[in-house]
C-alpha cells in the first residue's frame, strides 16, 4: 500500500462531512461513474482509494443528481437502509 498522509485525509473527511449540501457547487462534485477503483484490491484498500480519489467522499453525483451520504452509530447495514428507501419510493 502506498504512503498516505492520514492527518490530511482525516482533515479532508472532517471538512467534507461538515459542509452543508446547499454550500456545495454541483460543478465541483465528482460523478460516481468517473471514480475508478480497482476491484483487484482488498475492500479496505478500495475504500481508502475512494476516500483519496473523491473530491468530497460524502457527496457525489448519480445520474446528474447530488447525493450526500451520512452514517449513524447503529447496527443497521447500508444495504438494509437502501432497500428501505427503495421500498418507500415504490410502494
Amino acid at each position: 500500500m502506498k504512503n498516505i498522509d492520514i492527518t490530511a485525509l482525516q482533515e479532508k473527511l472532517e471538512r467534507c462531512r461538515n459542509t452543508p449540501l446547499n454550500e456545495i457547487n454541483p460543478d465541483d462534485v465528482d460523478d460516481i461513474k468517473d471514480i475508478k477503483i480497482s476491484k483487484k484490491k482488498s475492500s479496505n484498500e478500495r475504500v481508502l482509494d475512494f476516500l483519496i480519489a473523491a473530491k468530497n467522499p460524502y457527496v457525489f453525483k448519480v445520474n446528474g443528481r447530488l447525493v450526500k451520504i451520512a452514517f449513524s452509530n447503529n447496527d443497521r447495514k447500508a444495504e438494509e437502509c437502501i432497500t428501505n428507501v427503495i421500498k418507500s419510493i415504490y410502494r
